[in-house]
């Protein structure tokens, strides 16, 4: 099965997702209270109340740029780092203790531990930083490890330069793996980015808007936040993983 069949049969579909609505709302009424589960149109009509409001998207903004920015921090350091690690095996030795702890500690006692040391205006960069660093270095290092070493021994007698080695050898085998890595970390490092917002509430921030919600048992906010922090997760994930992708296949083309 190509990738292109695959994707195609991993779309959503419209009909799976009319099917849910209608289950969600035929459970909000059999339950009969909103405060419990409130109906999808109402959600609905209090999200199209948000939108036109300046602080929405304030709140909107301060998240993307914060959660987005821990990502890419992550990503260029977890691809820095997996390259000092295959190539010297000490930074290897040295980087796993670090990793394996990461992944092994929870979200909220990161959240917390980091809340001591760093304000909570930029905790959404440290902890989606943390959250997404062993996995793309994890998936980079697995990737170089399992690079062709006669193509690497071929580039090394031909005496080909970095650029070229880079152009011809790692990207195109490496990309597969760094893709696979971004496709899980980018919805976890939403997740991770908007749960600590909402423990170290913010000013003006997603999670902020959700604390408030539950305080106050406004249900309707509730969902409605959470359906924007699916469609920006869902967003930023399909316009990055569409960027890997126009890569390998430009880097296809010049093959």
């Amino acid at each position: 099965m190509t990738s292109t069949t695959r994707r195609k049969r991993n779309k959503i579909k419209l009909w799976a997702v009319a099917a849910w609505l209608m289950i969600w709302q035929l459970v909000s009424m059999w339950i009969g209270q909103e405060i419990l589960l409130v109906s999808p149109a109402v959600v609905f009509l209090r999200l199209l109340e948000l939108l036109p409001t300046g602080e929405f998207w304030r709140s909107v903004m301060f998240s993307v740029i914060r959660i987005t920015g821990g990502f890419l921090l992550a990503a260029a350091a977890g691809v820095t780092a997996a390259g000092f690690a295959v190539k010297f095996r000490r930074a290897e030795e040295f980087l796993r203790p670090f990793v394996l702890t990461i992944k092994a500690i929870p979200v909220a006692s990161f959240v917390i531990l980091v809340l001591i040391w760093v304000p909570s205006r930029n905790l959404s960069v440290v902890i989606s930083f943390l959250m997404v660093f062993p996995i793309l270095y994890t998936n980079v290092l697995d990737g170089e490890k399992q690079m062709d070493r006669s193509l690497l021994e071929m580039a090394q007698v031909f005496e080909l330069s970095r650029p070229v080695r880079l152009r011809y050898l790692y990207l195109p085998q490496i990309l597969p793996y760094f893709r696979t890595g971004c496709s899980v970390a980018l919805g976890l490092c939403w997740k991770a980015g908007v749960a600590a917002e909402v423990i170290g509430i913010p000013d003006q921030s997603i999670g902020e808007q959700l604390y408030q919600a539950k305080v106050y048992l406004n249900t309707p906010d509730l969902f409605a936040w959470t359906i924007v922090i699916v469609m920006l997760s869902v967003l930023f994930e399909r316009l990055f993983l569409r960027l890997i992708d126009g890569v390998v296949k430009y880097l296809e083309r010049m093959r």
